[in-house]
């Protein structure tokens, strides 16, 4: 395990944001992490995936923890079922193609999602009506003071909305090492509802969908609206879609009868972020080298040289519009981190 000092994370995060981490140690396995999460004398320990979802605003004075333990198997399985367990630090979108060699279903509605599968639980990633939590079954995860492994269920993890118990009274407590998913093995669940995949599909000439077609659906969907962050810079979306309730819903249209909502219970109703933004007139801005993406307002970009700092002064003017025209607070999706965090 060797500690590296003044380390620039710049290909570490999909941003590609200069920042430099004052100590650095690459995690192959769970005895190394325990191992690193033992050390004294140290800055604040900062873990970090893929950096798919993460906003460096500054150095960190930090021990940054890049957790890569990799490796995928079958755990359990039967004739209509399989349970497979996903080292933290596999890139999820080589997971989803793993299982699609395999005719593993589950998971094709979530292809191209950036960044690795420790990370997807936290966030309870999702896309074109299917999240995590649709197949998780459970995580092991350690626990930063006592470097003990513990099992999460689904329970456990109370998923919500881009929201788990990671990011709230787990947060810091715990470090995710892997991710056990129940997949089917059959194509008779297959979810095409959702956005464009059935149009792309029927562009495609595909009238009898597997979970190949469906993952090529979403991809080229994804790939029309999506920047590859090897290209240009950025996080995916990087605001949440505001779930407001059903008297802030009505408010809503009828100041503004233009705006589409969707329920997600008798008490709520979900707003597309990416509209009100595009409404506030930032899709397609750019200001220095920070800007909105042409395709989606709900991407922030880095055309090269934007600093953390800009892309978020960029991300409150966005928030501060959309309150103000809309009287709705949106908030952001992608992790917020600088300094001493």
């Amino acid at each position: 395990m060797e500690i590296r000092q003044n380390i620039s994370l710049k290909p570490y995060n999909t941003f590609g944001i200069e920042a430099t981490a004052r100590y650095f140690i690459e995690i192959s396995s769970e005895d190394e992490l325990r191992k690193a999460l033992a050390l004294e004398g140290y800055p604040p320990i900062f873990v970090l995936g893929g950096g798919s979802n993460v906003l460096l605003t500054g150095d960190l004075e930090a021990l940054v923890l890049h957790l890569n333990i990799k490796g995928i198997r079958v755990k359990l399985e039967d004739d209509s079922q399989v349970v497979i367990t996903a080292r933290a630090g596999e890139n999820w979108h080589q997971l989803v193609l793993w299982t699609l060699e395999r005719n593993y279903g589950g998971l094709e509605n979530l292809s191209l999602i950036p960044g690795n599968t420790g990370t997807a639980p936290i966030q309870n990633i999702g896309a074109y009506g299917v999240e995590i939590r649709d197949v998780f079954e459970s995580c092991t995860a350690m626990e930063v003071e006592s470097g003990q492994l513990r099992t999460f269920s689904a329970a456990d993890c109370a998923f919500g909305y881009r929201d788990s118990y990671f990011k709230n009274e787990g947060r810091g407590r715990y470090i995710i090492t892997s991710v056990d998913l129940r997949l089917h093995k059959d194509n008779r669940r297959l979810n095409t509802s959702y956005g464009a995949i059935e149009a792309e599909l029927k562009a495609r000439g595909v009238s009898r969908p597997g979970i190949r077609d469906v993952s090529d659906a979403v991809i080229a969907i994804r790939q029309s609206k999506l920047p590859d962050p090897k290209i240009l810079g950025n996080s995916g979306s990087f605001f949440k879609n505001p779930v407001i309730s059903g008297q802030a819903c009505r408010k809503l249209v009828s100041n503004h009868p233009e705006v589409p909502v969707y329920k997600v219970s008798d008490q709520e109703w979900k707003v597309p972020a990416g509209w009100l933004i595009e409404q506030c007139g930032f899709k397609g801005k750019r200001f220095g080298d920070a800007g909105v993406h042409s395709r989606q307002a709900l991407v922030l970009v880095n055309y090269g040289k934007a600093t953390g700092r800009e892309l978020l002064d960029l991300a409150n003017g966005i928030k501060d519009a959309v309150l103000q025209k809309f009287g709705v607070v949106i908030e952001p999706e992608v992790n917020i981190i600088g300094g001493d965090f």
